[in-house]
């Protein structure tokens, strides 16, 4: 019976772009669904939060699905389930956000999301664009380095170095990938991010935590 990959739906992020680069690489071998019900969740396999807009906005949409986080804890945090979360997904791994005043995080990631404040008044917020991914520490989920695609105005500044895998700079280091356990964020969009972001994509599909 092939995998299941459940695609989280809390009206955020960009679903079918995250569902169809998935299938892409699955390529037959895994049964993608994107739902909002925590009983499909608990059934899935590998879980997938995709996330566009404010961390606020996010956060209340995602605990107004019934029994959705109580599920997503159990199924990550205590049954080890492989966990991506991409943009907001991962913003959403921090303590708290500071967009627009404090919102809870998932609280898996100890560190708060805040505003990009680059040293560099020529580098404009939101950071919208290409940049280089300079790897922390191996990780199988990794690509080989490379560029990926961001959009941005807000990055989780992790308490513990040992959860940042990966960083980008823009004026300041940048978490852009964030991880522990069977889990991890990208702050960059790897459906839009061409080769690299199909490669990190697959490796998450193949990844043994």
């Amino acid at each position: 019976m092939a995998e299941r990959v459940v695609v989280i739906d809390y009206g955020s992020g960009n679903l079918r772009s995250v569902a169809k680069a998935l299938e892409r690489v699955a390529d037959g071998t895994f049964d993608i669904r994107v739902s909002g019900s925590a009983a499909e969740l608990a059934a899935a396999d590998r879980i997938v939060l995709p996330g566009v807009g404010a961390f606020g906005q996010c956060s209340s949409a995602l605990h107004a699905l019934p029994d959705m986080v109580p599920a997503l804890n159990r199924a990550v945090r205590e049954q080890g389930r492989p966990f991506l979360g991409i943009c907001v997904g991962m913003q959403l791994l921090a303590t708290r956000g500071l967009e627009h005043g404090e919102h809870p995080g998932l609280g898996w990631i100890a560190g708060d999301v805040v505003r990009l404040s680059p040293a560099d008044p020529a580098l404009k917020v939101p950071h919208i664009g290409w940049n280089a991914l300079h790897p922390a520490r191996p990780h199988p989920v990794l690509p080989p380095p490379g560029h990926a695609y961001f959009v941005h105005s807000y990055h989780l500044a992790a308490q513990n170095p040992a959860h940042v895998l990966a960083t980008t700079d823009y004026g300041q280091d940048i978490a852009a990938v964030v991880g522990a356990d069977t889990f991890l964020g990208t702050q960059f969009h790897p459906e839009k991010s061409q080769a690299l972001g199909l490669e990190l994509l697959r490796n998450f599909l193949e990844w043994r935590p």
